[in-house]
């Protein structure tokens, strides 16, 4: 069995531009951690499924296409109907600052905004994202 974290990184939505979310994939697997790379144009259903049938410790959501309150809600509520809480929800992407204490009222734990460095991204899933006993 793996001890490492486990981390689906995933792109919602009509958005057609996935160069962040893989080189965030890349840092966090150069890391380290397991990485699922959904692509471009999943649904959050798609997503919560993979997270579950992967057995992800997070899942990682970039959004670029304005329609980030619509999609992270989604996803946090079907992880909450697959009774998959414990998954910790983070994001990226162009976020407007005034959206982020709704999101992370919704479980949103971490939204990281444009200039975020992997760096940050790593250690802050490091500190945040439970290890896996195993």
């Amino acid at each position: 069995m793996s001890s490492r974290i486990r981390v689906v990184v995933a792109k919602p939505g009509l958005d057609g531009h996935d160069r962040g979310a893989k080189v965030v994939a890349r840092a966090l697997r150069d890391a380290g951690m397991e990485v699922i790379y959904t692509g471009l144009h999943q649904t959050p259903e798609q997503i919560v499924e993979t997270a579950i049938q992967e057995d992800a410790d997070a899942v990682g959501l970039s959004v670029l296409s304005g329609a980030h309150m619509t999609l992270f809600r989604r996803v946090i509520e079907l992880l909450g109907e697959r009774d998959a809480r414990d998954i910790v929800v983070f994001g990226g992407g162009i976020i407007p600052d005034a959206d982020i204490p709704e999101l992370e009222q919704l479980g949103v734990a971490k939204i990281f905004t444009p200039g975020a460095t992997t760096q940050s991204i790593v250690e802050w899933v490091r500190a945040n994202v439970a290890q896996p006993v195993g």
